[in-house]
């Protein structure tokens, strides 16, 4: 039984559209999202079986959050509806050489109060064999950070994968008592995959003046040596609209690196890293290290193409992409 539970914030997500400025527009566009739901989504679209932990208001706001997810076949049988406000978050994408920007407003959101009594950790663990985390749920709230390492650590001992993205997010860590240093260390230490980058590590665990990805991982593994893989994702913005794209898996001494890919022009990159993980999780569990990071390489790779936090995109697509057709040409 292959069975991925993540837990998480899902967020209302309001963007600015034709490039425009919050300053500009009289209207956003409304979808959903969030880094946890974004990983269950693209596995489910691939074929793993999934279970979504959140906490939503009960209305109609919180219920219509959950419909992308409920299309997608993402298992929602944990959902809590308590409290009264859905997260929010606001979206002025770039374009050219003006970067984009994110306002977040979930301070005291609905899923900021959730407490690890309100679920039954048997019932949710049961046949799960991968449980993944992001470091976005412990900066939301103190309660936040509490059910996320009990989780971890409850996964932990039933001897179930835990895979985890250090998802640095210098505007949340705000609550009282915050100690993003510590939280992140005793959430990494019980952690087998880990989705790493420079300027996370730098700011979590002081990891600095490293060259490259080698010498990051190594310096992770020895600070976590419970980690057996280090996935990095290497992103050069020429511009806002034009990116290359790339990975590397650092897996038992070794850095694999994966093909780089031209972006241009960019659809909507939020969510790009999300569907990396999820297409990772995927493919680690169905193929050879070399072939996961390809498959997660080129699945993040087509996200750029999506409108939205949630990637859409089939195994079928992802695969000729790998093979070389990245021609747009239409199917007849």
């Amino acid at each position: 039984m292959k069975k991925l539970v993540s837990l998480g914030e899902l967020l209302m997500r309001l963007s600015c559209e034709d490039a425009l400025r919050f300053s500009q527009v009289n209207n956003f566009k409304v979808a959903y999202g969030g880094s946890e739901a974004n990983v269950l989504i693209t596995a489910a679209n691939f074929g793993l079986e999934t279970e979504f932990l959140s906490v939503l208001p009960e209305n109609d706001l919180g219920k219509s959050a959950l419909n992308d997810l409920r299309n997608s076949n993402v298992g929602l049988n944990h959902i809590k509806f308590q409290g009264e406000r859905l997260g929010l978050y606001f979206l002025e994408p770039g374009a050219i050489n003006r970067p984009g920007k994110i306002i977040y407003d979930r301070q005291n959101s609905a899923f900021s109060k959730i407490d690890p009594e309100w679920f039954d950790w048997e019932e949710i663990f049961k046949d799960c064999n991968w449980f993944h985390w992001s470091g976005i749920t412990p900066a939301i709230s103190e309660k936040a950070a509490q059910v996320c390492l009990h989780a971890v650590e409850t996964a932990k001992s039933k001897g179930i994968k835990v895979s985890g993205d250090l998802n640095y997010r210098g505007n949340l860590w705000q609550y009282e008592g915050a100690n993003p240093k510590e939280i992140m260390s005793q959430l990494v230490d019980k952690t087998d995959v880990l989705l790493a980058g420079s300027y996370a590590c730098s700011q979590f665990f002081d990891i600095k003046n490293i060259q490259n990805n080698s010498e990051l991982s190594k310096a992770l593994i020895q600070k976590f040596p419970a980690l057996q893989r280090i996935a990095i994702t290497n992103r050069e913005e020429i511009n806002a609209s034009h990116h290359k794209w790339s990975a590397d898996l650092f897996t038992e001494s070794t850095l694999l690196s994966s093909t780089e890919y031209n972006i241009y022009p960019i659809v909507d990159r939020v969510g790009t890293g999300d569907s990396f993980m999820g297409a990772l999780i995927y493919g680690l569990q169905h193929f050879k290290d070399q072939k996961a990071l390809d498959f997660a390489t080129a699945a993040s790779c087509l996200k750029h193409s999506i409108v939205g936090d949630f990637n859409r995109v089939s195994k079928e697509e992802v695969f000729e992409l790998i093979e070389g057709d990245g021609s747009g040409r239409i199917k007849r």
